[in-house]
């Protein structure tokens, strides 16, 4: 009879917990039937990915696995904690919302963003690890921006793309925020050093290499990815590092903090906390508890609409705050570095959708009657395209040399470009032309045929350095060395391209200066005097690269 009744029990428990709590049982039964390759243990709970069928192989991916807690309530401008742990298996077969951001006019995503997904090939272990940082000026963007499926395929490594706190939530240096000692305005980073943690003690268990992590990031990911090689705060993080259109950019502590008050006074006069918006600011930029209080009252949707896309200007929105906790109070004038091998890349165009982003400017009502618009559009994308691509990675390269030990890796794709073999029209070489080597699911089909021969064997050519690049930091293959590290004396870069339906891939010294480019810039005789002031004093002003236009033309400054 004890036996009978244990066997009922036994059953009447089973049925149970299928109706109450049917994930632990479908976890409980596939484990012990089937070994499912798609549930993987991480330190917070069990995930469940989905498989992706390729032409090349099949690839496991686990989207929007938490990292970090939401970061709401009072943990919107504090540093991310861990996620609470689950009990169930966490469903992570489909991608999750974008982070709270700006799209054109509308709100979009949630809070709810720190947040990470993974891409693996079968059976993999011990592979090295990609870790990707989108861009979107740290204002806009997601993890999807570069999807993995291709990467791991061709290069054998774990892909993880992370998400991170946008705009206002990501960065705010307000003073009342930051009362206590070894307090930070750089939230994004701190997401990303929290994703970092959070990879070296799971990415294991998905068939990674906590012992070989390459951080990488697009455009913002990449000069935030910049900033992460003078952070103490991501020393021993990674071993590795690429730098996708990033380069060098920090913003003044004491600028920012005016500029951000000037962009939250509006709300605080709304709110009858000051009669004009002046009182507003100068309320804002004091440390009391009033303001703090007041500044987690606000709802998210009103602060996620501050401060739209800022173009490239850090003046317009200011990130990547040299506060001497994260970011060193010297920025990159730092001699401690995060000493890795670095591969920096950049397109020779770079600056072309920016200048159609520009479009302001170039109306007849800006000129004088009469005058060629043609002519100013050109030069605006030809010297802000120079300028931009040595901000890139050539300039990075001469200030980091002295200081750095580590091989430093420079790359420049000319596929696009006027002097091309296969130009494209209107954007070039654009901010972003490496994207379709690394992903055929992208959303660059309307500019070109990037799955053309002549680009696949190109991007062929990239996957083999970046898959060497992420197993040894060295591009080459093993007793290769066509690849040469960059230096003073050899400023070289790997450059990109195609001729006659084939691939070229050669080291070649591509380096100029501000200094030359400013003097083609006041020799250029295409375009009016009147379309070369509007260019110099209206396009190129003020964005990352234009601090020496800026000085020599005397363009006031825009953080005024």
């Amino acid at each position: 009879m004890k036996i009978l009744s244990l066997v009922s029990f036994l059953l009447f428990s089973f049925f149970f917990i299928d109706f109450s709590n049917s994930r632990e049982v479908r976890k409980f039964g596939k484990r012990k039937q089937f070994n499912n390759e798609l549930i993987r243990n991480t330190k917070f709970g069990s995930v469940e990915g989905t498989k992706k069928i390729t032409d090349d192989g099949d690839v496991l991916v686990w989207y929007n696995i938490p990292y970090a807690e939401e970061p709401t309530g009072n943990l919107r401008w504090a540093a991310p904690v861990d996620p609470q742990p689950w009990n169930n298996i966490l469903d992570c077969t489909v991608p999750g919302e974008v982070a709270l951001q700006m799209d054109s006019d509308n709100i979009i995503g949630t809070e709810d963003c720190l947040n990470l997904d993974i891409y693996a090939p079968k059976n993999a272990k011990k592979l090295p690890v990609m870790v990707y940082i989108h861009g979107g000026n740290n204002q806009t963007g997601e993890s999807k921006e570069l999807k993995g499926n291709d990467i791991v395929i061709r290069n054998n490594v774990i892909y993880i793309s992370i998400n991170y706190r946008l705009g206002i939530f990501g960065f705010n240096i307000l003073p009342a925020l930051h009362t206590e000692a070894g307090s930070t305005g750089n939230y994004a980073l701190l997401d990303m050093a929290k994703a970092l943690d959070w990879i070296k003690n799971n990415v294991k268990e998905f068939g990674g290499d906590p012992n070989n992590i390459t951080i990488s990031g697009f455009s913002a990911g990449g000069r935030d990815v910049m900033a992460m090689l003078i952070s103490p705060l991501f020393a021993k993080k990674f071993h590795k590092a690429i730098v996708f259109s990033g380069g060098m950019t920090i913003a003044d502590v004491n600028d920012s903090i005016k500029r951000t008050a000037s962009a939250v006074a509006p709300l605080a006069v709304e709110d009858n906390m000051a009669a004009t918006e002046e009182e507003a600011k100068t309320w804002l930029m004091t440390d009391g508890m009033d303001v703090k209080e007041w500044l987690y009252s606000v709802s998210s949707e009103r602060l996620c609409a501050l401060m739209g896309n800022a173009g490239i200007r850090m003046s317009v929105f200011p990130h990547l705050f040299n506060d001497g906790v994260v970011i060193p109070e010297e920025g990159f004038s730092t001699s401690k570095w995060n000493d890795v091998p670095v591969l920096m890349l950049t397109g020779s165009t770079e600056f072309s959708f920016f200048n159609l982003g520009s479009g302001i400017w170039y109306t007849p009502s800006a000129f004088a009657l009469g005058t060629d618009l043609q002519p100013a559009k050109d030069f605006a994308c030809t010297y802000g395209s120079d300028m931009y691509r040595i901000f890139n990675a050539q300039s990075s390269a001469e200030k980091m040399f002295n200081k750095y030990k580590s091989d430093i890796y420079v790359c420049q794709v000319d596929f696009g470009a006027q002097n091309s073999g296969y130009p494209i029209e209107v954007v070039g070489s654009f901010h972003g032309i490496f994207i379709p080597m690394l992903s055929n699911d992208n959303t660059y089909s309307d500019i070109y045929d990037f799955e053309s021969s002549e680009y696949q064997d190109m991007a062929a050519i990239f996957n083999k350095q970046l898959k060497n690049f992420l197993r040894r930091g060295n591009p080459n293959e093993k007793g290769n060395s066509d690849w040469k590290p960059w230096t003073p004396s050899q400023p070289l870069s790997m450059v990109l391209d195609a001729v006659d339906g084939k691939a070229t891939a050669q080291c070649k010294n591509v380096s100029t200066s501000f200094a030359e480019i400013i003097s083609r810039m006041e020799d250029d005789i295409s375009v009016s005097d009147n379309g070369k002031t509007l260019a110099i004093t209206n396009v190129l002003n003020g964005r990352w690269f234009s601090e020496p236009v800026d000085e020599y033309y005397n363009n006031p400054s825009l953080w005024e």
